[in-house]
């Protein structure tokens, strides 16, 4: 066998064999990476030269792509042969030329020449997003891990009234433009809850773990006894949520599904009835497919790939039979799909109602778990036998796994990328904007081979016109904000592009330092991006300034050197910073980062405040001063990820009801919110609904 023709072959296909490391080497990729990379693509590599023949062949008699995607205003770039008639079928519209007024869409191109017919999806996408729409000047708003957001009145977990409460306060009282909160996908129905907002079930649906039960109208309805009977489930929560204790999010689900057992069974109003029928009819037959993943789970465990063989196949006649005997349970989980898109509506509603020009700004996760509802459902057109992971770098020299199965770029395309615009779509419905994690992920991902180690993966193109024109067209349509996630190693043309699109770009202080180290100036920061001074994955300033996190990772076994030595680097990142911050004003010469993290911690956001950054986000962990991280990268169950309460500097819990009304916790915000606080915010009656 030719590894040449091997090497051509991965080329054709878009498979990297060769990539450059964190160093700037070169390395080569495995061959046997190639060969399973290529077999998950649905190409034999054995006999590379023969498949490189009959791929020619096949791209010789294709009058197009898998699809074909133009932008609003320009006619498709087509190279047809002579004597080649095309023309495009549009919903609701006579069959029409292709030319340059085709309306944004999603439409099907027709090619014939001769005998041969070809058809691809058509894709009119926005050329660029307007985010000036949304952003008038400078905006901030509050960026948080809603579970950790805790009310009295919540089930032990932050919910959705909670975030409708969060964003109203923030707006109405101290001007914020926007919520950003973690993804809420949904994850598996039955306990032991996968903790990870990254790595869900669905992407495509939402989690009923952030259904505020008190909040759906039928509760009302229900008789003395049975509302007392929910609240003897409720009180056990609450009391624990009064604590710092770890997060149970099993406890939360187990007494949340009871209580919603009992509301489903409650009579709606006709009214209500009516928008359920309503919200059934939109949703279509992808809602019954999730709600049916989400029955059969319950009985057969959260990884279809377990299943008894009859039901792995969604489009089965097995599963449509027993998704019928089954249907009550079908129809409960499409119920509280319902109840949670009410409620997702409400907050945002609310959002804007209190003056937030913005709103809920939504979080979408790179992928999902293997054997979730998603991967379920689209199994045709993920790649079977591969994980998405990262290449390895500076932290973490053997790779990242993170076990989620990458969309098949050819049979994405075929569809029209539909998949991935039903999952964006669903994102952006009841959101202002949303962030989307690894947006590099549009361009490339990082494909590794099932049962290798995560450095022995390789990168796999896709079609970004495709991919990034998909984005463009959900956000079209519901007027939403785009932020991308594009921090690490992402080739500088990607973030072009991005702006180009008017996607913002996502810019962490901690990392914004020239090659030599040194902390960039505020005045070169870029503008079209979100600012912030960390991320999720690194622990609150409090406890950066201190090194603490250093001291973390020693515990864990995470460190690549002698901790004096990681201590000391550490330490010097913080006087680096430091400095700059009393160079330019910003912070008292004399302030110790250890003693007093506030006044660091003000003056961090006065420096964001300094930039030319559209969006400034300021942690909810960072105002109320909490030290723990709320995730760890490089452990599962070494380190609480995702389980983290929102406490005070002093470890004591911080629930919502306090911090809006507590003088001291709301002065203390204020101070670290004062140079990014808009005081000539509209106020809430003058503003847009």
């Amino acid at each position: 066998m030719s590894d040449a023709h091997l090497a051509r072959l991965a080329e054709e296909y878009g498979v990297a064999t060769t990539h450059e490391d964190w160093r700037g080497r070169r390395v080569r990729v495995p061959v046997d990476t190639l060969r399973h990379v290529l077999a998950a693509l649905g190409v034999d590599p054995a006999s590379p030269k023969a498949a490189l023949e009959e791929h020619w062949a096949r791209q010789a008699t294709r009058l197009l792509p898998p699809a074909v995607v133009t932008r609003a205003g320009r006619p498709p770039k087509l190279p047809l042969p002579d004597d080649t008639r095309a023309w495009v079928e549009m919903a609701g519209a006579q069959w029409t030329e292709p030319n340059a007024d085709l309306p944004i869409g999603v439409h099907v191109l027709h090619v014939e020449n001769g005998t041969v017919r070809q058809r691809a999806p058509l894709l009119v996408v926005p050329d660029r997003l307007e985010p000036a729409a949304l952003i008038e000047d400078r905006e901030w708003g509050l960026v948080t891990q809603l579970y950790s957001v805790r009310s009295r009145a919540s089930w032990g977990l932050g919910d959705l009234r909670d975030l409708a409460e969060l964003a109203d306060w923030s707006a109405r009282d101290l001007g914020a433009a926007f919520t950003a909160v973690n993804p809420i996908h949904a994850t598996g129905p039955l306990p032991p809850l996968e903790p990870s907002p990254y790595l869900p079930a669905s992407r495509r649906y939402s989690s009923p773990l952030y259904i505020r039960i008190e909040d759906v109208p039928e509760y009302a309805r229900l008789e003395p006894v049975q509302r007392e009977g929910i609240q003897r489930l409720a009180r056990p929560l609450r009391e624990r949520g009064r604590t710092a204790d770890l997060l149970d999010r099993d406890a939360v689900w187990e007494a949340k599904r009871e209580a919603l057992a009992v509301l489903f069974q409650a009579p709606r109003s006709p009214a209500r009835e009516a928008a359920f029928q309503s919200y059934l009819e939109r949703e279509g037959a992808p809602l019954v497919e999730f709600a049916t993943w989400s029955h059969l789970a319950e009985d057969h465990g959260p990884d279809y790939r377990t299943w008894p063989a009859e039901l792995r196949d969604v489009a089965a006649h097995t599963v449509g039979a027993e998704a019928l005997r089954r249907w009550p349970g079908v129809d409960f989980h499409r119920w509280m799909q319902w109840v949670l898109d009410d409620q997702l509506a409400a907050a945002q509603a609310g959002a804007r109602t209190a003056g937030m020009p913005i709103g809920i700004v939504h979080d979408v996760a790179l992928g999902v778990a293997p054997g979730g509802a998603d991967a379920w459902m689209y199994r045709d057109f993920l790649a079977p036998g591969i994980s998405v992971g990262a290449p390895p770098d500076e932290t973490r020299p053997q790779g990242r796994d993170w076990r989620q199965p990458p969309w098949h770029p050819i049979r994405l395309a075929e569809q029209g990328y539909a998949p991935l615009r039903q999952i964006l779509r669903q994102a952006m419905r009841h959101a202002g904007g949303v962030r989307v994690d690894h947006v590099a992920g549009l361009f490339r991902l990082w494909w590794v081979p099932e049962g290798a180690p995560p450095d022995q993966g390789t990168y796999v193109r896709y079609d970004h016109e495709g991919t990034v024109g998909a984005l463009a067209l959900a956000a079209r349509e519901f007027g939403s904000l785009v932020i991308g996630d594009d921090l690490g190693e992402v080739e500088p043309w990607v973030r072009d592009h991005l702006a180009e699109r008017g996607i913002l770009g996502t810019s962490a202080l901690w990392f914004e330092r020239d090659p030599g180290g040194v902390p960039r100036r505020p005045d070169v920061w870029r503008g079209a991006c979100l600012a912030t001074v960390a991320t999720h994955d690194l622990p609150p300033v409090a406890s950066y300034l201190s090194a603490e996190h250093v001291e973390l990772r020693d515990r864990l076994g995470l460190l690549g050197r002698p901790v004096a030595e990681e201590r000391a680097a550490a330490e010097v990142q913080v006087a680096a910073w430091c400095a700059v911050l009393v160079e330019l004003g910003l912070l008292d010469p004399g302030a110790d980062p250890v003693s007093d993290p506030a006044r660091v911690v003000e003056a961090l956001h006065a420096y964001l405040a300094r930039t030319p950054a559209r969006l400034i986000g300021i942690a909810l962990t960072d105002v109320v001063g909490d030290r723990r991280m709320q995730n760890q990268p490089g452990t599962t169950d070494e380190y609480p990820n995702w389980r983290i309460p929102l406490t005070s500097a002093e470890g004591e819990p911080v629930l919502l009801d306090e911090l809006m009304a507590d003088p001291r916790l709301n002065d203390a915000a204020r101070r670290v919110l004062r140079p990014v606080m808009a005081p000539d915010r509209p106020s809430a009656q003058h503003a847009g609904g």
